[in-house]
Protein backbone atom coordinates (compact mmCIF):
# COMPACT_ATOMS: atom_id res chain seq x y z
CA UNK A 1 0.00 0.00 0.00
CA UNK A 2 1.39 3.40 -0.98
CA UNK A 3 1.91 5.61 2.00
CA UNK A 4 0.06 8.89 2.31
CA UNK A 5 2.54 11.76 2.59
CA UNK A 6 1.61 15.21 3.88
CA UNK A 7 3.77 18.32 3.64
CA UNK A 8 2.94 20.77 6.43
CA UNK A 9 3.97 24.41 5.96
CA UNK A 10 3.16 26.81 8.82
CA UNK A 11 3.30 30.38 7.50
CA UNK A 12 3.23 33.95 8.70
CA UNK A 13 3.98 36.67 6.15
CA UNK A 14 6.00 34.58 3.68
CA UNK A 15 4.73 36.00 0.37
CA UNK A 16 8.27 36.29 -1.01
CA UNK A 17 9.12 32.63 -0.58
CA UNK A 18 5.99 30.50 -0.22
CA UNK A 19 5.50 29.97 -3.97
CA UNK A 20 9.01 28.56 -4.39
CA UNK A 21 8.68 26.31 -1.34
CA UNK A 22 5.42 24.86 -2.65
CA UNK A 23 6.80 24.29 -6.16
CA UNK A 24 10.00 22.71 -4.85
CA UNK A 25 8.07 20.17 -2.80
CA UNK A 26 5.60 19.52 -5.63
CA UNK A 27 8.54 18.71 -7.85
CA UNK A 28 10.14 16.37 -5.32
CA UNK A 29 6.91 14.79 -4.01
CA UNK A 30 4.22 15.00 -6.70
CA UNK A 31 2.11 12.42 -4.85
CA UNK A 32 2.07 14.32 -1.56
CA UNK A 33 -0.69 16.54 -0.22
CA UNK A 34 0.64 19.99 0.64
CA UNK A 35 -0.98 21.99 3.42
CA UNK A 36 -0.26 25.66 4.03
CA UNK A 37 -1.53 26.93 7.38
CA UNK A 38 -1.72 30.71 7.33
CA UNK A 39 -1.28 32.23 10.79
CA UNK A 40 -2.89 35.68 10.42
CA UNK A 41 -0.58 36.88 7.65
CA UNK A 42 -1.00 40.52 6.66
CA UNK A 43 0.52 40.00 3.21
CA UNK A 44 -0.45 37.80 0.25
CA UNK A 45 0.86 34.49 1.63
CA UNK A 46 -2.55 32.77 1.59
CA UNK A 47 -3.52 34.09 -1.85
CA UNK A 48 -0.26 32.94 -3.41
CA UNK A 49 -0.59 29.50 -1.80
CA UNK A 50 -4.14 29.14 -3.14
CA UNK A 51 -2.97 30.04 -6.63
CA UNK A 52 -0.58 27.08 -6.44
CA UNK A 53 -3.55 24.72 -5.88
CA UNK A 54 -2.54 23.40 -2.48
CA UNK A 55 -4.71 23.06 0.62
CA UNK A 56 -4.77 26.37 2.49
CA UNK A 57 -6.18 26.67 5.99
CA UNK A 58 -6.20 29.48 8.52
CA UNK A 59 -5.19 29.32 12.19
CA UNK A 60 -6.42 32.40 14.10
CA UNK A 61 -4.44 31.70 17.30
CA UNK A 62 -1.09 33.39 16.83
CA UNK A 63 2.06 31.33 17.31
CA UNK A 64 3.77 28.44 15.57
CA UNK A 65 2.93 26.05 18.40
CA UNK A 66 -0.78 26.73 17.91
CA UNK A 67 -0.41 26.10 14.18
CA UNK A 68 1.42 22.81 14.67
CA UNK A 69 -1.19 21.68 17.19
CA UNK A 70 -4.00 22.26 14.72
CA UNK A 71 -2.10 20.64 11.85
CA UNK A 72 -1.50 17.51 13.91
CA UNK A 73 -5.19 17.39 14.89
CA UNK A 74 -6.54 17.99 11.37
CA UNK A 75 -4.32 15.98 9.08
CA UNK A 76 -4.28 12.22 8.69
CA UNK A 77 -1.26 10.76 6.91
CA UNK A 78 1.38 8.06 7.21
CA UNK A 79 4.36 10.39 6.85
CA UNK A 80 4.33 14.02 7.98
CA UNK A 81 6.88 16.50 6.62
CA UNK A 82 7.05 19.82 8.45
CA UNK A 83 9.02 22.64 6.86
CA UNK A 84 9.08 26.41 7.23
CA UNK A 85 7.79 28.56 4.41
CA UNK A 86 10.89 30.77 4.27
CA UNK A 87 12.82 28.80 1.63
CA UNK A 88 15.78 28.07 3.90
CA UNK A 89 15.50 24.27 3.76
CA UNK A 90 16.23 22.11 0.68
CA UNK A 91 13.24 20.17 -0.66
CA UNK A 92 15.61 17.87 -2.61
CA UNK A 93 16.90 16.34 0.62
CA UNK A 94 13.47 15.20 1.80
CA UNK A 95 13.80 11.76 0.20
CA UNK A 96 16.49 10.55 2.58
CA UNK A 97 14.41 11.81 5.50
CA UNK A 98 11.35 9.87 4.32
CA UNK A 99 13.53 6.81 3.78
CA UNK A 100 14.50 6.97 7.48
CA UNK A 101 10.80 6.84 8.42
CA UNK A 102 10.44 3.77 6.19
CA UNK A 103 13.35 2.23 8.13
CA UNK A 104 11.35 2.56 11.35
CA UNK A 105 12.37 5.91 12.79
CA UNK A 106 9.68 8.09 14.37
CA UNK A 107 11.36 11.50 14.21
CA UNK A 108 13.84 12.52 11.51
CA UNK A 109 15.60 15.82 12.10
CA UNK A 110 17.03 17.94 9.32
CA UNK A 111 20.32 18.88 10.98
CA UNK A 112 21.53 22.34 9.84
CA UNK A 113 24.40 22.56 12.30
CA UNK A 114 26.65 19.54 11.72
CA UNK A 115 27.91 20.52 8.27
CA UNK A 116 28.38 24.17 9.24
CA UNK A 117 26.08 25.73 6.64
CA UNK A 118 23.83 27.31 9.26
CA UNK A 119 26.65 29.16 10.98
CA UNK A 120 28.08 30.36 7.67
CA UNK A 121 24.75 31.41 6.15
CA UNK A 122 23.10 32.89 9.25
CA UNK A 123 24.67 36.26 9.92
CA UNK A 124 22.74 36.88 13.15
CA UNK A 125 25.34 36.18 15.82
CA UNK A 126 22.89 35.89 18.69
CA UNK A 127 20.83 33.31 16.76
CA UNK A 128 23.96 31.19 16.36
CA UNK A 129 24.79 31.63 20.04
CA UNK A 130 21.21 30.75 21.01
CA UNK A 131 21.26 27.55 18.97
CA UNK A 132 24.50 26.47 20.63
CA UNK A 133 23.17 27.31 24.09
CA UNK A 134 19.93 25.39 23.60
CA UNK A 135 21.76 22.42 22.10
CA UNK A 136 24.23 22.25 25.00
CA UNK A 137 21.46 22.59 27.58
CA UNK A 138 19.34 19.81 26.09
CA UNK A 139 22.32 17.51 25.62
CA UNK A 140 23.34 17.96 29.26
CA UNK A 141 19.89 17.84 30.87
CA UNK A 142 18.47 14.97 28.82
CA UNK A 143 21.63 12.98 28.10
CA UNK A 144 21.22 13.06 24.34
CA UNK A 145 23.56 13.69 21.43
CA UNK A 146 21.07 15.45 19.16
CA UNK A 147 22.82 18.32 17.41
CA UNK A 148 20.05 20.53 15.97
CA UNK A 149 17.32 21.06 18.54
CA UNK A 150 15.53 23.99 16.88
CA UNK A 151 15.45 23.08 13.20
CA UNK A 152 12.17 23.71 11.39
CA UNK A 153 12.68 20.79 8.98
CA UNK A 154 11.41 17.50 10.39
CA UNK A 155 9.69 14.33 9.27
CA UNK A 156 7.41 12.37 11.62
CA UNK A 157 5.78 8.98 11.74
CA UNK A 158 2.05 8.78 12.36
CA UNK A 159 2.40 7.28 15.87
CA UNK A 160 4.63 10.19 16.89
CA UNK A 161 2.21 12.84 15.60
CA UNK A 162 -0.90 11.24 17.06
CA UNK A 163 0.67 10.75 20.49
CA UNK A 164 2.29 14.17 20.82
CA UNK A 165 0.55 16.62 23.19
CA UNK A 166 1.37 20.12 21.94
CA UNK A 167 1.74 22.50 24.88
CA UNK A 168 3.82 25.32 23.43
CA UNK A 169 2.12 28.18 21.64
CA UNK A 170 5.09 29.77 19.92
CA UNK A 171 8.54 29.01 18.54
CA UNK A 172 9.33 26.80 21.54
CA UNK A 173 7.53 24.02 19.67
CA UNK A 174 10.73 22.73 18.01
CA UNK A 175 12.42 22.27 21.37
CA UNK A 176 9.29 20.61 22.77
CA UNK A 177 9.17 18.15 19.87
CA UNK A 178 12.77 17.11 20.54
CA UNK A 179 12.38 16.75 24.30
CA UNK A 180 9.18 14.73 23.88
CA UNK A 181 10.92 12.34 21.48
CA UNK A 182 13.92 11.90 23.76
CA UNK A 183 11.92 11.47 26.95
CA UNK A 184 9.52 8.91 25.48
CA UNK A 185 12.26 6.89 23.81
CA UNK A 186 11.11 7.40 20.24
CA UNK A 187 13.46 6.35 17.47
CA UNK A 188 15.27 9.48 16.34
CA UNK A 189 17.60 10.04 13.42
CA UNK A 190 19.43 13.19 12.41
CA UNK A 191 20.33 13.77 8.78
CA UNK A 192 22.73 16.63 7.97
CA UNK A 193 21.20 19.02 5.45
CA UNK A 194 22.35 22.16 3.71
CA UNK A 195 20.89 25.47 4.83
CA UNK A 196 20.64 28.86 3.17
CA UNK A 197 19.62 32.09 4.81
CA UNK A 198 16.44 33.92 3.90
CA UNK A 199 16.45 35.78 0.59
CA UNK A 200 16.81 39.54 0.66
CA UNK A 201 13.60 41.23 1.76
CA UNK A 202 12.37 38.24 3.79
CA UNK A 203 12.54 38.83 7.53
CA UNK A 204 12.69 36.35 10.38
CA UNK A 205 9.74 36.41 12.78
CA UNK A 206 11.99 35.40 15.67
CA UNK A 207 12.85 37.94 18.31
CA UNK A 208 16.32 36.95 19.46
CA UNK A 209 15.89 38.03 23.06
CA UNK A 210 12.22 37.49 23.93
CA UNK A 211 11.86 34.20 22.02
CA UNK A 212 15.24 33.05 23.32
CA UNK A 213 14.11 33.69 26.88
CA UNK A 214 10.85 31.80 26.22
CA UNK A 215 12.82 28.79 24.94
CA UNK A 216 15.12 28.81 27.99
CA UNK A 217 12.15 29.03 30.37
CA UNK A 218 10.44 26.21 28.49
CA UNK A 219 13.53 24.01 28.81
CA UNK A 220 13.53 24.58 32.57
CA UNK A 221 9.80 23.89 32.78
CA UNK A 222 10.02 20.71 30.75
CA UNK A 223 13.01 19.57 32.81
CA UNK A 224 10.77 19.96 35.86
CA UNK A 225 7.83 18.21 34.19
CA UNK A 226 9.72 15.36 32.51
CA UNK A 227 12.53 14.76 35.03
CA UNK A 228 11.25 16.00 38.38
CA UNK A 229 13.61 14.02 40.61
CA UNK A 230 16.86 15.51 39.18
CA UNK A 231 15.23 18.95 39.02
CA UNK A 232 14.04 19.00 42.62
CA UNK A 233 17.26 17.36 43.79
CA UNK A 234 19.11 20.39 42.42
CA UNK A 235 16.65 22.73 44.15
CA UNK A 236 16.95 20.77 47.39
CA UNK A 237 20.74 20.85 47.22
CA UNK A 238 20.71 24.64 46.89
CA UNK A 239 18.45 25.06 49.93
CA UNK A 240 20.49 22.60 51.99
CA UNK A 241 23.76 24.30 51.01
CA UNK A 242 22.41 27.73 51.96
CA UNK A 243 21.13 26.27 55.24
CA UNK A 244 24.59 24.90 56.01
CA UNK A 245 26.24 28.22 55.19
CA UNK A 246 23.89 30.04 57.56
CA UNK A 247 23.73 27.32 60.21
CA UNK A 248 27.33 26.16 60.65
CA UNK A 249 28.43 29.35 62.50
CA UNK A 250 25.43 28.93 64.81
CA UNK A 251 26.33 25.30 65.54
CA UNK A 252 29.98 26.22 66.14
CA UNK A 253 28.93 28.92 68.57
CA UNK A 254 26.64 26.53 70.41
CA UNK A 255 29.43 23.93 70.71
CA UNK A 256 31.83 26.55 72.05
CA UNK A 257 29.50 28.40 74.46
CA UNK A 258 26.43 26.24 74.92
CA UNK A 259 24.31 29.21 73.83
CA UNK A 260 22.56 30.32 70.65
CA UNK A 261 22.99 34.05 70.42
CA UNK A 262 22.10 34.32 66.71
CA UNK A 263 18.51 33.10 66.95
CA UNK A 264 17.40 34.59 63.59
CA UNK A 265 20.23 32.75 61.83
CA UNK A 266 19.25 29.52 63.58
CA UNK A 267 15.62 29.91 62.47
CA UNK A 268 16.65 30.77 58.91
CA UNK A 269 19.01 27.79 58.71
CA UNK A 270 16.31 25.44 60.01
CA UNK A 271 13.80 26.79 57.50
CA UNK A 272 16.23 26.39 54.60
CA UNK A 273 16.98 22.78 55.57
CA UNK A 274 13.26 22.02 55.85
CA UNK A 275 12.63 23.55 52.41
CA UNK A 276 15.45 21.40 51.05
CA UNK A 277 13.95 18.21 52.43
CA UNK A 278 10.49 19.18 51.19
CA UNK A 279 11.88 19.84 47.70
CA UNK A 280 13.56 16.44 47.60
CA UNK A 281 10.34 14.76 48.83
CA UNK A 282 8.40 16.58 46.12
CA UNK A 283 10.82 15.25 43.52
CA UNK A 284 10.36 11.68 44.77
CA UNK A 285 6.56 11.96 44.66
CA UNK A 286 6.47 13.55 41.21
CA UNK A 287 8.96 10.99 39.87
CA UNK A 288 6.51 8.24 40.87
CA UNK A 289 3.68 10.12 39.16
CA UNK A 290 5.74 10.60 35.98
CA UNK A 291 6.63 6.89 35.85
CA UNK A 292 2.93 6.03 36.09
CA UNK A 293 2.20 8.53 33.31
CA UNK A 294 4.89 6.95 31.12
CA UNK A 295 3.26 3.54 31.56
CA UNK A 296 -0.07 5.00 30.45
CA UNK A 297 1.61 6.67 27.49
CA UNK A 298 3.16 3.35 26.39
CA UNK A 299 -0.25 1.69 26.54
CA UNK A 300 -1.71 4.54 24.46
CA UNK A 301 1.12 4.20 21.95
CA UNK A 302 0.51 0.46 21.74
CA UNK A 303 -3.14 1.13 20.86
CA UNK A 304 -2.04 3.46 18.06
CA UNK A 305 0.28 0.82 16.62
CA UNK A 306 -2.40 -1.85 16.90
CA UNK A 307 -4.78 0.43 14.97
CA UNK A 308 -2.17 0.92 12.24
CA UNK A 309 -1.59 -2.82 12.00
CA UNK A 310 -5.32 -3.42 11.57
CA UNK A 311 -5.37 -0.86 8.77
CA UNK A 312 -2.45 -2.58 7.06
CA UNK A 313 -0.05 0.32 7.57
Amino acid sequence: MEKKVAVLIPCYNEELTIRKVIRDFKEQLPQAEIYVYDNNSTDKTAEIAKSEHVIVRHEPRQGKGNVVRQMFLDIDADVYIMVDGDDTYPAAEVHQMIAAIDEGYDLVIGDRLSNGTYFSENTRAFHNFGNRLVRSSIQMLYNTKIEDIMTGYRVFSKPFVKSFPVLSKGFQIETELTIHAVDHNFRIKEIPISYKDRPEGSESKLNTYSDGMKVCLMIAKMFKDYRPLPFFTVVASLFILLGLIVGIPVVNEFIATGLIAKMPSAILATGLEIFGLLSFSTGLILDTVINAHKKQFELHLLQIYEGLNRDGK
